[in-house]
């Protein structure tokens, strides 16, 4: 909105220039995609549904923000407010860049629209849930495993889950994103911190399908593989358990083995 575009333009904008850098720096890929494929959508549904099946998602109410002004509900980022945790106060609504602690809009103090400025009421509005909680244990079990990760992100890790897995939303009232594939929620659409780690199974499934071999992205996720994840420091507190919960997640929805990690 800052630049007066679609979305789309954007991805396909800044899509090209990073490919762009990485050709200057002399560093090719087989594949470098996007979470914006009809690929990669109909694999997060794919997930969404078998995760429904299987008891892993539930409906619930939850507060979301809406700017009168605006006349819209707003995405997470799209609000600011003061921290709870360390008072910072540019702290998003979806986490705090300071203390690096996960968000609700709600929790915000002073909350406000990023592009307008104004204070925002909380509505209630239906979603769907993951269900966390269900994979606290046999997350602590897969973590003890995972030796080489770096002390801090271990620790990180261990914070959250010694506080214990809350289930999160995973879908709000936005425009732009993947479809919600449950009757009643055509309005609404997946949320992208649930998805977007879904484009590391989704990427590995379009390469093998663009060498048309539909089976070839399966030894990437299964018996000995180990994945590497390079993570920008500002995301490595809570993205490190999201990461790990996915895998987690991927067994639930009967997928997938996953290998080990180092972040």
């Amino acid at each position: 909105e800052q630049e007066s575009t679609t979305p789309q333009k954007i991805v396909s904008k800044y899509h090209q220039q990073f490919l762009e850098c990485w050709q200057k720096l002399g560093i090719s890929f087989d594949l470098f995609t996007t979470t914006g494929t009809a690929n990669h959508a109909q694999v997060t549904q794919d997930i969404f549904l078998t995760l429904l099946g299987n008891g892993y998602l539930y409906k619930d109410r939850m507060l979301q923000a809406y700017c009168p002004k605006c006349q819209r509900f707003l995405p997470d980022r799209y609000i600011e407010g003061t921290c709870p945790y360390c008072s910072f106060p540019k702290a998003r609504g979806d986490a705090c860049d300071n203390c690096g602690k996960p968000l609700n809009p709600v929790e915000l103090e002073d909350a406000r629209c990023h592009i307008c400025g104004t204070s925002p009421r909380f509505e209630e509005s239906e979603h769907f849930f993951l269900r966390l909680s269900a994979f606290q244990d046999r997350l602590k079990d897969w973590i003890k495993g995972q030796s080489h990760w770096r002390q801090n992100v271990l620790g990180t890790a261990w914070s959250y889950l010694d506080e214990g897995l809350k289930d999160r939303a995973i879908t709000r009232d936005i425009e732009w994103g993947i479809a919600v594939p449950q009757p009643g929620f055509e309005r609404k659409r997946i949320y992208v911190w649930f998805e977007a780690v879904i484009g590391y199974l989704s990427a590995s499934k379009e390469w093998a399908e663009l060498h048309g071999d539909d089976t070839a992205w399966q030894p990437f996720w299964q018996g000995d593989a180990k994945s590497f994840y390079f993570i920008g420091k500002s995301k490595d507190t809570m993205r490190q358990v999201t990461i790990s919960s996915h895998q987690l997640i991927v067994i639930a929805a009967k997928k997938l083995i996953p290998g080990k990690i180092a972040i």
